[in-house]
């Protein structure tokens, strides 16, 4: 019984990284089809997010289940919990990537980023994308030193963003009341994007350590 049930765990753990993985790749796509109005590669995107969805479901599933039938304790309780949170939390990054694939939809053949804000939001995208691939490393591997990285990458994130308002703010913006808002809405969704995987990261390391530190960001 006890092997069966460690099996579960293991279960849990390999389809977060499996939805890890599917988040990275919408990010992906979604930031490349952002930059080039590459609307064929949103769609992907957008049609991929039920799979992210259904995943997420299903991970839950099985937890609950274990949490009926097996009653962790101690670690095993927190490993259980933590992946109903994390599952959240990777599913709203998949929406985000999905967001981003909308706003190139909706745009096109125009492309969604204002002129002037292009290098900013390669920029912010390529962070994501890198802070996704650490996520994923990080569930697979607990390499608590990943945590850090990704924070910092979020604070790099964050700068970003700053710099997005700042702009669209200043006098020198000549921007179209659509670019404001588009330009708005990415910015946003790239912010709350990194803002998920920190997230995710906190409660990696408080399942690793049994300390809790920071606010929490959901």
């Amino acid at each position: 019984m006890r092997e069966v049930f460690h099996q579960s765990l293991e279960d849990v753990q390999e389809r977060l990284v499996e939805i890890a993985e599917l988040v990275t790749s919408a990010m992906e796509k979604a930031t490349a089809a952002f930059g080039t109005s590459d609307v064929m590669l949103a769609e992907e995107v957008i049609d991929a997010d039920n799979v992210i969805d259904e995943k997420a479901v299903a991970l839950d599933e099985l937890a609950i289940q274990i949490l009926a039938r097996q009653q962790p304790v101690a670690r095993d309780l927190r490993i259980v919990v933590m992946s109903l949170r994390v599952s959240a939390s990777l599913e709203r990054m998949g929406d985000i990537a999905e967001h981003i694939a909308q706003l190139t939809r909706m745009r096109f053949p125009e492309r969604a980023i204002p002129k002037g804000l292009r290098s900013t939001f390669t920029k912010m995208g390529a962070l994501d994308v890198e802070v996704a691939r650490m996520l994923t490393e990080l569930l697979r591997t607990e390499d608590l030193a990943l945590a850090e990285r990704i924070r910092n990458l979020d604070d790099d994130v964050d700068g970003l963003h700053i710099a997005v308002f700042e702009k669209v703010l200043s006098d020198s913006w000549q921007g179209e009341a659509s670019a404001t808002v588009d330009a708005t809405l990415a910015s946003r969704y790239h912010e709350r994007f990194a803002d998920h995987a920190v997230s995710v990261a906190k409660k990696v390391v408080y399942l690793a350590t049994g300390d809790w530190t920071g606010d929490e960001d959901d």
